[in-house]
């Protein structure tokens, strides 16, 4: 599982010219799914969005969550995450989860960041979608649960 993080101070999702989740300070989260991924790393990684240390302190530190910013999270699904343009131009994307197994994972990442106290916003899985930001610093991070699993 792999997510994209970006701080921001305010980000929107629209699909179809209406827009179906947005937030204001907080993070927008690029998450992508891949084979074999598993419901302890969709847990993992929301627990480590929740609690990753990117915001500032008094002192212009970034010492502070998520979580204690009392920022939400704005999720959405991009299987482009796994696009592998080793050979070639085109993307493969081989490695990415089938949509089935890739949704559920999705849900579970996004229902494990909510019992862990983040208000989340979420796009529509599988529709094409219009993600606007204002990102903050810029603070972008890269999670990768096969790193840790």
């Amino acid at each position: 599982m792999r997510a994209v993080i970006q701080r921001v101070r305010h980000a929107r999702v629209s699909v179809d010219k209406r827009i179906v989740g947005e937030i204001g300070p907080g993070v927008l989260v690029l998450l992508g799914v891949g084979k074999g991924d598993s419901s302890e790393a969709a847990s993992y990684l929301a627990e480590k969005t929740a609690n990753l240390r990117i915001f500032n302190d008094g002192e212009g530190k970034m010492n502070v969550s998520l979580l204690e910013s009392g920022g939400s999270a704005l999720v959405v699904s991009q299987f482009t995450l796994y696009g592998d343009v080793r050979r070639g131009r085109r993307p493969g994307f081989d490695r990415a989860a089938p949509p089935a197994e890739a949704n559920r994972l999705y849900e579970e990442y996004v229902a494990s960041l909510k019992a862990l106290g983040v208000p989340v916003e979420t796009g529509v899985f599988q529709a094409h979608m219009v993600v606007e930001l204002e990102n903050d610093g810029p603070v972008t991070i890269l999670l990768d649960s096969e790193k840790t699993f």
